[in-house]
């Protein structure tokens, strides 16, 4: 059923019968200096320059393209006023609305804009559900496309097997049997080659993507619950390497595996409550989050992985964590919109897929000159932290800023999931309090609040060009949110049931989700 929005309030039905405030730019405004900056480099493109002070978005576009000599293949950029108190000001509309009518600065100062380019293409937005996948015996729980593209899905249940769907045609590929217990997680490695599940029954199982059988026996060592799995970034599997995976558990054990052997390579002890979830960055740190309250940061560059730090900022149970390189380290190799015909010669090829994830990684880390990697920790506290731990691209314990960034709070319940856009460039909060907040990426100021959901917002995962947000929630609807207008762009009902898992394709094209009803629902364009 399609959830209808609350009525206005009465405050909001007084405000709106309000005069409206007219932006109405001066006859008489001066010209303004401004210098572009670069915000991943820092770089200054082409010094000063004289711009009207009623420029537009579109105006600053245009300038800045001829300035760096794109104006045959124009780049559409967003822009941000470095503001002398360190917070950025968005400037969405024209220089005078957005910088000089607040007061930010005025027509004497030099204007410091940071640009950042936009993605070049554009994701359309689901608007219907093309088909319903039934199979599954029970509730599902997780939900993950293959990197390479959105062709493949998989699905894990409280039936005790995952299943691999074919999302062009909305038919099964293959049922992976073997849990006897629900499985609560999945995983496919970076080489789109291997799936793996974890599930109640303490067991991680490795499955061959495109058969759909199980590689060997089951991985057997913890002692309870496998909650989370998070494989190595193959951009760090230099010469020769075998791929890992980290698996996180209710007996407060990381586990780390050779994927190749099956084998336990090392148990990351340390923890005192059950282990909610695990990620391994790309700058080889894996970041376990814990019911003990605490985070713990793990070097896992060479053989031996130590414990660098323990974060002990938050005052209750830790649920969630996502990196801002999220999007670059689950594509990899595979730039799902690249028009280079050798990118279908990538997947043949480890040596150059893992040449091509590098660049892509570093693509999207570098900040002023340096690789940065910011982490996001939510909490049953309601709150959250945003962390920059290694500023500099060092990994060691004498160059951690165990500082956070950011407190982030807002929230009136606990935060169930926490995402970042795929540029880095936004942060999306999910909660019980029916609501998802929206924050800035780099400093974690607030940016907006999208109402919609009448309970409890479970999961959201962003499109590859930033500019659109699915969400799932108890309410049995799937939603769709535009991130610029702060609004809500679609609603998609047709589940009976709380929808706990919802994905959006690297490619962009289609949108899947699954809960309580035991079905999956592919929406597209």
């Amino acid at each position: 059923m399609a959830t209808a929005l609350p009525p206005p309030s009465k405050r909001t039905r007084r405000e709106a019968q309000l005069p409206k405030e007219t932006n109405v730019i001066p006859a008489d405004l001066p010209f303004v200096q401004v210098q572009f900056r670069a915000a991943d480099t820092g770089h200054v493109t082409g010094g000063m320059t004289r711009v009207p002070g009623s420029a537009t978005t579109k105006q600053l576009e245009l300038l800045l393209n001829g300035l760096l000599d794109t104006t045959d293949d124009p780049t559409p950029y967003s822009f941000s006023l470095v503001n002398s108190t360190g917070a950025p000001v968005s400037i969405d509309s024209d220089i005078y609305t957005d910088v000089l009518r607040p007061k930010h600065q005025t027509t004497e100062d030099v204007l410091t804009i940071e640009y950042v380019p936009q993605a070049v293409f554009r994701v359309k937005s689901v608007s219907r559900c093309s088909a319903t996948m039934s199979g599954h015996g029970g509730t599902i729980l997780a939900t993950a496309f293959s990197p390479k593209d959105g062709s493949r899905l998989v699905t894990g249940s409280g039936d005790g097997t995952a299943r691999v769907w074919d999302s062009d045609t909305g038919t099964p590929v293959a049922v992976l049997k073997g849990h006897d217990k629900w499985v609560l997680c999945v995983a496919w490695s970076p080489e789109a080659d291997v799936i793996a599940t974890g599930s109640m029954d303490s067991s991680v199982r490795l499955w061959d993507a495109k058969t759909g059988k199980q590689l060997g026996n089951a991985m057997k060592g913890h002692s309870k619950f496998v909650t989370s799995l998070s494989f190595e970034p193959i951009h760090l599997l230099e010469g020769g390497k075998g791929i890992r995976l980290a698996s996180a558990s209710k007996d407060c054990t990381v586990r780390v595996w050779d994927v190749a052997s099956r084998t336990i390579i090392q148990t990351l002890s340390g923890h005192t409550g059950s282990v909610t979830a695990v990620k391994w960055g790309g700058l080889g740190v894996i970041y376990s989050c814990s019911q003990d309250k605490t985070v713990k940061v793990w070097d896992a560059r060479g053989t031996q992985i130590k414990l660098i730090k323990t974060l002990n900022a938050h005052a209750h149970w830790v649920n969630f964590a996502a990196l801002s390189t999220d999007f670059f380290l689950k594509t990899g190799g595979f730039d799902p919109f690249s028009k280079d015909t050798s990118s279908r010669e990538i997947e043949k090829d480890r040596e150059l897929m893992r040449t091509n994830a590098k660049s892509r990684f570093l693509k999207a880390s570098i900040k002023n000159g340096n690789v940065m990697e910011r982490v996001v920790t939510a909490s049953d506290d309601q709150t959250m932290y945003l962390w920059n731990l290694f500023p500099n691209g060092v990994v060691s314990e004498d160059a951690c800023n165990a500082k956070p960034v950011a407190r982030l709070v807002g929230h009136q319940k606990p935060i169930n999931h926490v995402a970042f856009s795929a540029d880095g460039r936004i942060l999306a909060s999910c909660s019980f309090d029916n609501s998802i907040k929206l924050w800035d990426g780099m400093t974690g100021t607030y940016l907006t609040t999208l109402r919609g959901h009448v309970a409890a917002v479970y999961m959201c995962s962003w499109s590859a060009d930033s500019r659109l947000l699915a969400s799932c929630s108890k309410d049995c609807t799937v939603k769709v949110w535009d991130i610029k207008q702060g609004k809500l762009y679609m609603d998609l009902p047709g589940h009976k049931d709380e929808v706990y898992a919802v994905e959006w394709s690297s490619d962009g094209r289609v949108v899947a989700s699954g809960g309580k009803d035991k079905q999956v629902k592919l929406w597209k364009h």
